[in-house]
């Protein structure tokens, strides 16, 4: 599959095996791996959470480059477009599930998040022959506060000053807000287009 499509102009002959689709399969690789890290020894040590935390911020900043190189370079692919929001909605999903089961973070923060995530995503596949809705600003903001929330969350901020878990608490509300608030957009968008 090498990616020419009707309905994005900017779906190029680029084959799959480049720069910025390795990097979104690397995302995908680091998920279990961040996993892993999270969960060794009781899922609380600080040596533990500090690698977690390094995988996840890899993880994060790869995101941040394979869209970025994929449009400058001409290497946007179909699947490109269908993995990166896969390997977005695994890292993401697998955080907050682990925080979760960690006690780290309430169940429903998780459940919000992920449902909102879940449903817009089946909401983009369902759209994509009208044409793929651009990520708004809002939803670049979204993405930013929650992978601080959740980065600050995997720290072990425990064994930290109180005003870390402040910080942790009001990104992660905020993220929660933006969230919601950026779905409804989205839903919005998506039925307003012919």
């Amino acid at each position: 599959m090498t990616g020419q499509s009707d309905t994005d102009p900017r779906a190029s002959r680029a084959g799959v095996a480049n720069i910025a689709n390795l990097l979104t399969g690397l995302r995908i690789v680091l998920v279990p791996v961040f996993l892993a890290a999270l969960f060794a020894g009781d899922g609380h040590e600080t040596r533990w959470r500090i690698a977690a935390f390094v995988v996840f911020a890899v993880a994060v900043i790869t995101d941040r480059f394979d869209g970025e190189i994929a449009r400058s370079f001409d290497m946007v692919t179909e699947f490109g477009k269908l993995a990166d929001p896969i390997a977005d909605k695994a890292l993401i999903g697998a955080a907050l599930i682990g925080l979760s089961m960690l006690g780290d973070l309430p169940w429903w923060i998780t459940v919000v998040i992920l449902t909102r995530e879940l449903a817009v995503t089946l909401l983009r596949f369902a759209v994509i022959r009208r044409g793929v809705i651009p990520a708004s600003r809002g939803g670049k903001l979204k993405t930013l506060v929650q992978a601080v929330a959740i980065g600050l969350f995997v720290l072990p901020l425990h064994a930290w000053p109180a005003p870390w878990l402040t910080a942790a608490w009001v990104f992660m509300w905020a993220a929660v807000v933006l969230t919601v608030l950026t779905g409804i957009d989205y839903v919005v968008s998506a039925f307003r287009r012919p």
